[in-house]
């Protein structure tokens, strides 16, 4: 389904002539078949919508990263394209839950698990990355948890 989105979008791209949008989404393309070609090489089926969704979020990390290295050496026009291209990637994510809302899915996860002490951080992870992939940034939510746990 998300597949068929970015290639229906590719598509309109080079209609629109609209090179940004184009390269970005062939990019994406690309790396959603590396990715595939990766999960077939370990005798795993192609990747879910929602395994999908942790690869776009990945390639949207790796260009925070570039756009803050770009911003401390001075190169304006690299961290705008690079910004474009978080911009192009992100509409294909479902929106993402605030602090407050994450907040209170952990406290959801924690309270139906049972989950009490460090050691159920593992379980509560899990739960969240079944019910919220891609609506949360799941460093974050793992501070939350562990602070949640400790007290």
């Amino acid at each position: 389904m998300l597949r068929d989105a970015i290639n229906t979008a590719v598509k309109e791209a080079m209609k629109a002539k609209n090179e940004r949008a184009l390269s970005t989404l062939r990019m994406v393309n690309s790396t959603i078949k590396n990715a595939d070609i990766e999960a077939r090489g370990q005798g795993k089926p192609p990747l879910s919508d929602g395994d999908l969704l942790s690869v776009l979020q990945k390639m949207i990390k790796q260009r925070q990263e570039s756009v803050e290295l770009y911003d401390k050496g001075g190169r304006a026009e690299l961290a705008a394209q690079e910004r474009e291209e978080i911009a192009i990637i992100s509409a294909y994510l479902p929106k993402q839950m605030s602090e407050d809302e994450v907040k209170a899915a952990i406290a959801a996860v924690i309270a139906e698990s049972g989950a009490s002490g460090i050691k159920n951080m593992g379980k509560v992870i899990g739960a969240l990355k079944a019910k919220f992939a891609g609506q949360m940034d799941f460093g974050k939510a793992s501070a939350l948890v562990k602070a949640a746990l400790t007290g």
